[in-house]
């Protein structure tokens, strides 16, 4: 099959289109159907497309494709296979009418053939020199549009069937440090994106932006920095808002269009050490206190005007880089003998907490591994208890359960309707960690000039990853599964009753959605799985997919499990599973 190759100036940026000549393998591709992906397709997905980070605007991150189920699942082997672009990358990939779009390291952005593994078109964004050649996790499909956000703060929309530059919008200066590392989530016609890459001194710290989805324009911005005369411009002990530093926005958020609130998180101070930041000690005056609104909360924005309609903090005063910035998940569900229409988000500590959507009120929490930082939760307001022998002091060490990177991370939670069961992604460790000086504004990133020595639990039996069912109407454990390897991607449940996640010891698993009971293990793959698996369907059949890579977040813990030894050069690989034909 032949290929040009195009190439396009947009924005003094270098974008490279590879596009497939017509050829007969061409017009029977899957792109040529390509369906425009409305509203009401965005509210009630077809079962087998996947058009957003966690699928739908609840946030459940959950397939109803039943093809592949209990009966069935130890049958489930290789279909096809992709080589990526070399680099680190989370991806999440999405799938629409049986195409495939995928973001390699150094937005590479591809379409497949979600049946058979063929290319169709590629598109390359040329960055500015010195700009992190690190991907990012997810992109957004509305419309004829493929929405991405790129290392450098530009948004991007891209003719879904042909790669092409539709518009692209520079948000921000990556000169002033600036940089995405998520994608959008796309509703009611509105662009929404939260900028990351808060931790190079800038003024005010970041925002979410809402854009125009046909033009890219800015509509409005929430700043995640509280500033004014106001209880919440208060809250930075007095510091001025230009030595107000962090409060990345680097997951997508989820949408509840009975309201018309884009919910998204944010996640803490910098830097942790709050001596360095300015938060401690706490300032005499009455008038002020350390909070250091809005970090680690949640935003509810009205998704049109950008209003703030409430806000909800988690952990104020954050100096341990506990994020509660992750995935939020909408459910209805009974709550003390009342429907109530919650969100529920879990946080780096591993507790579990859920708040009513509509006002922000707090309403329960549930711990999961163990931990040492919270000693007790209010069971009205949800107010924290720190336990002040795990604040950090500079040069001295601190022995906290967990730290960077939690024992929660990135890699998403899910929630499976069939079983009202949230499944969680889990590690347990501890860590010894002593913190160095910084100047303010910085950050500790990957640990940076924060020394840790990662260590198991008090009392270890040596298991470090954990997958843990929790039924969300009474926040029971259902089923907890431990093994020696951390855990290292989101996990993925199905209308099979099945719950997938893959590991760092480079397998994909697949449990029993009520028992745990692991019912497939995949083939040793050629790296750890370091990713958001997706289930979708093309001609038919359903697939199940995932990226291997590793480099990322708890990579960083495989220092607890020496033995499992990682191939050099980090390869990186799209596995495509599904059942025999």
């Amino acid at each position: 099959m032949r290929k040009d190759r195009l190439l396009t100036s947009v924005f003094g940026a270098t974008a490279l289109v590879l596009l497939s000549l017509p050829s007969q393998a061409q017009q029977a591709s899957p792109i040529d159907a390509l369906s425009t992906v409305t509203d009401e397709m965005l509210l009630n997905p077809a079962d087998g497309d996947w058009l957003m980070a966690r699928r739908t605007y609840n946030g459940w991150g959950y397939s109803p494709l039943d093809q592949i189920n209990q009966d069935n699942v130890a049958n489930l082997e290789l279909a096809w296979a992709w080589g990526m672009v070399p680099g680190r990358t989370q991806e999440n990939p999405l799938a629409h009418d049986g195409v495939l779009f995928l973001q390699n390291s150094d937005h590479v952005i591809q379409a497949i053939n979600g049946a058979t593994g063929d290319l169709i078109w590629e598109y390359q964004y040329e960055k500015p020199e010195g700009v992190s050649v690190n991907s990012i996790r997810t992109k957004a499909l509305y419309g004829d549009n493929l929405y991405i956000a790129t290392r450098d703060a530009h948004i991007i929309a891209l003719d879904a069937k042909s790669g092409q530059v539709v518009w692209d919008q520079q948000v921000a200066d990556v000169a002033e440090g600036w940089g995405y590392s998520s994608g959008p989530i796309v509703a009611n016609g509105v662009v929404v994106q939260g900028m990351t890459s808060c931790g190079n001194a800038q003024p005010g710290g970041c925002f979410i932006t809402g854009h125009d989805a046909e033009s890219g324009e800015q509509l409005w911005r929430v700043n995640t920095i509280a500033s004014g005369d106001t209880p919440e411009g208060r809250s930075w002990n007095g510091i001025p808002v230009e030595s107000r530093h962090g409060g990345s926005a680097w997951i997508s958020g989820a949408y509840d269009p009975e309201q018309n609130l884009v919910f998204f998180g944010v996640g803490q101070p910098y830097p942790w050490n709050l001596e360095i930041a300015g938060l401690l000690p706490a300032a005499a005056d009455p008038n002020f206190t350390n909070d250091a609104l809005y970090t680690n909360s949640t935003l509810a924005i009205d998704i049109t005007t950008g209003e703030l309609k409430w806000y909800h903090q988690y952990l104020p005063t954050d100096s341990l880089d506990l994020d509660y910035v992750y995935e939020r998940i909408l459910v209805d569900l009974p709550f003390n003998g009342q429907e109530r229409r919650q969100i529920v988000t879990t946080g780096k500590i591993g507790i579990i907490e859920s708040l009513d959507r509509f006002t922000g009120e707090w309403l329960w929490a549930q711990q999961t591994v163990d931990q040492n930082v919270v000693l007790s939760i209010d069971p009205a307001t949800g107010e924290k208890t720190i336990n002040p022998d795990v604040i950090p002091v500079i040069g001295q060490t601190t022995f906290n359960c967990p730290a960077d990177p939690g024992s929660k991370a990135w890699q998403a939670t899910a929630y499976s309707p069939r079983t009202q069961t949230l499944y969680l992604p889990m590690v347990e460790f501890c860590s010894n960690t002593t913190v160095n000086p910084l100047d303010p504004g910085q950050v500790y990133t990957g640990g940076g000039l924060q020394t840790y020595s990662r260590v198991p639990v008090p009392n270890s039996d040596g298991n470090v990853g954990r997958v843990q069912a929790v039924n969300l109407t009474d926040q029971s454990t259902v089923w907890t599964y431990r093994q020696r390897a951390p855990i290292t991607s989101s996990t993925l449940p199905t209308g099979g009753g099945l719950v997938f996640v893959g590991s760092l010891d480079r397998k994909i698993l697949a449990f029993d959605d009520e028992t745990g009971e692991v019912l497939w293990t995949s083939p040793i793959l050629s790296n750890s799985i370091e990713s958001f698996p997706i289930s979708y369907e093309a001609d038919g059949r359903q697939y199940i997919a995932a990226v291997a890579n590793w480099g990322n977040g708890l990579g960083r813990l495989r220092n607890l499990t020496p033995e499992v030894r990682l191939p050099n050069g980090n390869p990186i690989t799209l596995y495509v599973f599904a059942l025999p034909e």
